[in-house]
């Protein structure tokens, strides 16, 4: 019978050590989710402006913002650093990508998490990334 008890014991702590950890590892995502949503909406404003040719000969049948690649990256990197993103998730990295012919802004965040519980045979820290995308359109 103790056998049996300490075996259901060692089960129940390690579900509970994987659904602590799943858990913050979800809510790191979110976070990074809502960062990355910022940055791209940030980088898509900053390389869409500066174009003074847009309505020089009139609107086309299929308007397009020639997104700026450098004054996108810039915006991404600006916006990070005025919310704070390096300091509440520390070893913060990012990339910044144009997709759609320039149309869109893509912009990946990544941040190690340390895991709040450790058991035997587990990492103690995770990788967590998030992907937003933000598209210039003129109506």
């Amino acid at each position: 019978m103790t056998i049996l008890i300490v075996g259901l014991a060692v089960v129940l702590m390690t579900t509970i050590a994987v659904v602590v950890d799943a858990t913050a590892a979800y809510l790191q995502r979110q976070g990074l989710m809502t960062l990355a949503d910022g940055a791209a909406l940030a980088g898509a404003d900053a390389g869409s402006r500066n174009e003074p040719d847009l309505y020089r000969d009139g609107v086309a049948d299929d308007p397009r913002l020639d997104l700026q690649q450098r004054l996108t990256a810039a915006a991404v990197a600006d916006h990070l650093a005025a919310t704070g993103a390096h300091a509440d998730y520390p070893g913060l990295s990012w990339t910044v990508a144009l997709a759609d012919g320039g149309d869109s802004v893509v912009v990946r965040v990544r941040a190690p998490l340390d895991l709040p519980l450790d058991f035997p045979g587990a990492p103690s820290s995770a990788p967590v990334s998030a992907t937003s995308s933000a598209t210039v359109q003129l109506d």
